[in-house]
């Protein structure tokens, strides 16, 4: 597969503008629903307007400018400006408290901070004294009032009106391949976060490696709501620049099924979580019909598993299956194809592990979903199945131009041009990631196939060893657990122990609905995570799920806790648990049940 090794990321967001200058390129809605879109040539344009700005503002070569913001279009615009001036993008994500906005916004030796909104704003207002080197605060939405270090965008732009194309010009043909685009900082689950310094080169050459394992097509419409100061959900917006495909913007999490109907896409990335809520939705209303309703849902899944096991095989569906699939889909299936806005053909799944058995209900029910790995470290796409090419409970071979093998230990290792060039300011840290011979140590513990398919069986710092010297992965055995409806969110416990606990959310909505069902009566969540009626009824669920398991896997006991978040610091932008933060809260609590 032939790669072009295109001078800059400019350079090849040109080709695009060439090619689709007049095709819309990205689409966002307002608080009404109303939609705004923008044309390729439109976003050129303002693309060039933005960096005008920058150099106004006295941004070099080599600056770095943070982004505080939820995902939207004003985000990737100022992003792709700042990555043609040869300025490093740094996001940073809307839901950090203060402290740590101080920290990478210092730690990044960034001139400029563009913030969302007013929220953010007090953020920065919060910590101005601690953060000397930033010369202006843009606001994304919203106007300034009486300070000069805040101004609005349109202020922003207006600043670039008198620069000159040839001044534009002179500096995107500064820019290098080998060049920092931005730094993308880790999630901190273990630790400090650390600033990954990816190139032009890095983000080139992996939208390139995206189109070659995907199937994109003129006029197709790419739907994100992952936050794009996660590497993952800026990788594919990338890639859909690559390949031409226009970008819808959701409004924000709150109004995701909405959203999902407005953009219509053809497909999209997630995190499992967002498959597992859908999921959990879906069987929970199900089951709040009962009745024929739940009876015919039962009977569709069932032909949807059958179908869905002809696919995977690579076999014909025999004509009466074929027939009562039809059926299966105007009653049932249809409706969850609507839910996502009717379009989707595929979708990928990353920065976890997907229970496969949620994938093969969505598989059954026509929509199939793309497990991919990536980490920060390779721009976040080193795996994927393909169309052609796909199982559950892998995340594929390696992506084009890409390489894989595993270490003594049994860890992935990978190499490539996705590869970051450095943890920015770390040499130690960066030394300790790479193997001697230049691989890129992954902390992933896998098994790869005759097929050179990658089966991801834990990460290399989670592996449980009991105090029987059994090897436990606890993200399948969490995976498990949360097929439950009541069960949200699983930590397991048992390293060093001699059997495995859990220490556990529970879903709120079906909770609430399991209580009013029992007639348990309650003044709040809170009050109805002691009640002693409910403990009972989650030994049941985590029983029943053992089942699945060896014997030495299965949890013993449990312990319901409030839901792990972000503002308790127990869980990271991305959804990881940080499970030594989880350990140390909840220390007693794990300490009784052993």
């Amino acid at each position: 597969m032939e790669f072009k090794d295109y001078a800059n990321f400019h350079q090849m967001l040109c080709e695009t503008v060439d090619q689709y200058a007049h095709a819309s390129a990205y689409r966002w809605f307002d608080a009404n629903t109303n939609a705004t879109s923008v044309t390729w040539q439109e976003f050129y344009d303002q693309v060039k307007s933005v960096s005008k700005s920058l150099i106004a503002l006295g941004v070099e070569k080599g600056d770095k400018i943070n982004i505080l913001s939820y995902t939207c279009y004003k985000w990737i615009l100022t992003d792709v400006a700042s990555m043609s001036m040869g300025t490093g993008t740094v996001g940073i994500y809307q839901s950090n408290l203060a402290p740590d906005c101080e920290y990478i916004i210092n730690h990044s030796d960034a001139v400029l901070v563009f913030a969302e909104n007013q929220k953010q704003l007090d953020k920065l207002l919060e910590i101005r004294k601690s953060i000397p080197n930033i010369r202006k605060v843009i606001l994304f939405n919203g106007e300034a009032q009486g300070d000069d270090w805040v101004i609005s965008y349109d202020e922003f732009l207006a600043l670039g009106k008198d620069i000159d194309d040839a001044a534009f010009d002179e500096r995107t043909g500064q820019v290098t391949a080998k060049d920092t685009a931005g730094l993308v900082y880790t999630s901190g689950t273990t630790g400090v976060p650390k600033g990954v310094v990816l190139t032009h080169d890095n983000l080139t050459s992996t939208s390139q490696s995206v189109f070659h394992c995907g199937e994109f097509h003129d006029g197709e419409d790419m739907f994100i709501f992952l936050p794009l100061a996660h590497v993952f959900a800026r990788t594919c917006c990338y890639a859909a620049i690559k390949v031409g495909n226009r970008t819808t913007f959701a409004r924000g999490i709150d109004t995701l099924l909405d959203d999902f109907a407005l953009a219509s896409p053809h497909w999209f990335i997630s995190v499992p979580r967002v498959f597992e809520k859908i999921h959990t939705k879906i069987i929970s209303g199900v089951e709040a019909k009962g009745g024929a309703a739940e009876k015919i849902f039962n009977w569709a899944c069932g032909v949807g598993d059958q179908v869905g096991a002809c696919k995977l095989a690579g076999q014909p569906v025999p004509f009466t299956l074929g027939l009562k699939y039809k059926v299966a889909t105007k009653l049932v299936f249809s409706k969850i194809h609507q839910a996502l806005g009717g379009n989707v053909k595929w979708c990928i799944s990353g920065a976890a592990p997907l229970n496969p058995e949620i994938a093969r209900f969505f598989h059954g029910a026509g929509i199939l979903i793309l497990e991919g790995l990536g980490m920060t470290e390779n721009t976040s796409f080193s795996h994927i199945n393909r169309l052609d090419r796909y199982d559950f409970g892998v995340v594929g071979p390696p992506g084009e131009g890409l390489f894989h093998k595993l270490a003594d230990d049994g860890e992935v290792l990978t190499s490539g041009r996705n590869v970051m060039k450095e943890y920015y300011k770390m040499p130690e840290a960066t030394a300790e990631t790479f193997t001697e011979d230049g691989w890129l140590k992954t902390g992933d513990i896998g098994e790869i196939d005759e097929n050179n398919v990658l089966k991801i069986t834990d990460r290399k710092k989670n592996l449980i060893i009991t105090a029987g010297g059994k090897n436990i992965a606890p993200s399948r055995i969490e995976g498990i657990m949360t097929t439950s409806k009541y069960i949200n969110q699983v930590c397991v416990v048992g390293d060093r122990r001699k059997y495995l606990s859990a220490v556990v959310t529970l879903d709120e909505e079906n909770l609430k609905a399991y209580a009013d069902e029992k007639k348990i009566a309650h003044q709040n969540v809170a009050e109805l995570l002691k009640h002693p009626d409910i403990k009972p009824m989650i030994d049941s669920e985590v029983s029943k799920r053992n089942q699945e398991l060896a014997s030495f896997e299965t949890i013993k006991k449990v312990t319901i806790v409030p839901e792990f978040t972000i503002e308790n610091s127990m869980m990271t932008p991305t959804f990881k648990l940080k499970k030594n933060v989880i350990f140390k809260n909840y220390e007693d609590a794990i300490e009784e049940m052993y």
